[in-house]
């Protein structure tokens, strides 16, 4: 069971990055041309580059594994990965290379090492990618803000017999999450010499325990060598603003999780697995071309929500068990507050609310949200989130579809 619903967890983020990056490449093909120019097909074409990025790292000391509870005695606290990037930027004609004129997207592989790999691993990292300009510094020189997100794969993980103090991984695949800011220094027409810092993070989503996750602080320099570059010298068109509008989006998602909990200061794992089904309903103004914002209905149902009060008497740590609660403490509806910040074939969503329909601890106060979404065609999209509780506590995925309705972008 537990091995089926790995393979499901990798074959449906594989499904993400192809989709992602077949889904922009098709887009970029698929714009709509002036009549006068249609004859011109290689206009309209994208723009191609490949990326090579070198990124040292501290590892912070999150975790007593991490300062010297090892099999090593030695902290790790030092990271090291290599980045092989293949990007494309749509065509300054095109609508969406009017819309945002600096935005570049694609994927790419990574190779990892924490100086441990016999308690680590040394993991390989695939993922899609996204960046921009943030603003231009001087002719040649310009900032950007640049995120990564993706799978991670041959992660050593915690084993309670061979690698007892390993509470940071807990799986052999993990989500991969960077976010980095770069300097792009213009060398050559087709090449640019990038350099900047970054911030990473590595975990599983809490479906499966431990996972304390893996936090790198770090700095990149690297290379990018750009194909098909557009004549400097022509005219720039004229860029393209959305109207502000009103748009709605319906997500439905699942996933599974693990629980813990700590009752009388003792800290238990409640054994199996355990269903998540979720509803979002977003009216959303969209304000121009990058950001969005509005108020989500929020509806979840977690089959281990307020499952610690049910312990079974007589069920002890080796053989615990508990009751089903009752579907009121496993179903919550509540609000929140949602922003968007809107870039081609990917937006980034951020939420925080709190339930209004509820009953039980695991239930009550404050929740966040972060997602990505990928868009498949114009309405429909992928959602891959996370959400917390009380702003500290892990709790679950949310990976299912959106359909966004009166886009008018």
């Amino acid at each position: 069971m537990n091995r089926n619903m790995n393979t499901g967890r990798l074959l449906y983020m594989i499904c993400l990055l192809a989709f992602s990056a077949v889904g922009g490449k098709l887009e970029a093909q698929t714009v709509v041309q002036p009549v006068e120019q249609q004859h011109d097909s290689i206009k309209y074409a994208p723009i191609h580059q490949i990326g090579f990025d070198i990124r040292p790292g501290y590892v912070a000391p999150t975790n007593s594994f991490l300062e010297g509870d090892n099999a090593q005695q030695k902290r790790i606290n030092q990271s090291l990965s290599l980045h092989l990037k293949y990007a494309f930027r749509f065509s300054k004609d095109s609508n969406l290379g009017r819309l945002y004129p600096h935005a570049y997207q694609g994927i790419g592989i990574s190779y990892n090492t924490f100086y441990c790999p016999a308690e680590l691993g040394n993991p390989v990292a695939v993922y899609a990618f996204q960046g921009a300009r943030i603003m231009q510094v001087s002719p040649r020189l310009s900032f950007d803000y640049e995120w990564n997100f993706g799978a991670s794969f041959g992660w050593k993980k915690y084993d309670g017999q061979y690698y007892p103090q390993n509470e940071v991984i807990g799986s052999k695949i993990n989500a991969y999450i960077n976010l980095g800011l770069v300097l792009n220094w213009q060398l050559h027409p087709q090449w640019k010499l990038a350099a900047g810092v970054d911030l990473t993070h590595f975990s599983n989503g809490n479906t499966h325990y431990p996972n304390g996750g893996l936090n790198v602080i770090g700095g990149r320099i690297g290379v990018v060598r750009t194909f098909g570059e557009e004549d400097a010298s022509t005219d720039v068109p004229k860029r393209l603003y959305v109207k502000p509008h009103i748009s709605y989006d319906l997500v439905i998602y699942g996933a599974t999780r693990k629980r813990g909990f700590v009752k009388d200061g003792v800290p238990s794992l409640v054994p199996g697995s355990f269903g998540i089904a979720g509803l979002n309903f977003a009216p959303m103004y969209n304000f121009n071309n990058y950001f969005r914002a509005g108020l989500s209905l929020d509806a979840q149902y977690d089959e281990s929500a307020n499952i610690k009060d049910y312990k079974l008497e007589g069920s002890f740590m080796d053989d615990l068990k508990f009751h089903r609660p009752p579907f009121r403490e496993q179903f919550a509806v509540g609000l929140s507050l949602r922003a968007e910040w809107v870039m081609p074939i990917f937006s980034i969503n951020a939420g925080i609310g709190r339930n209004l329909i509820c009953s039980g601890d695991d239930t009550k106060g404050f929740y966040q949200i972060l997602a990505l979404k990928t868009y498949v065609t114009r309405h429909l999209f992928l959602h891959v989130g996370y959400q917390l509780s009380k702003f500290k506590d892990p709790n679950n995925l949310m990976l299912g579809l959106g359909y966004r309705f009166h886009d008018k972008r």
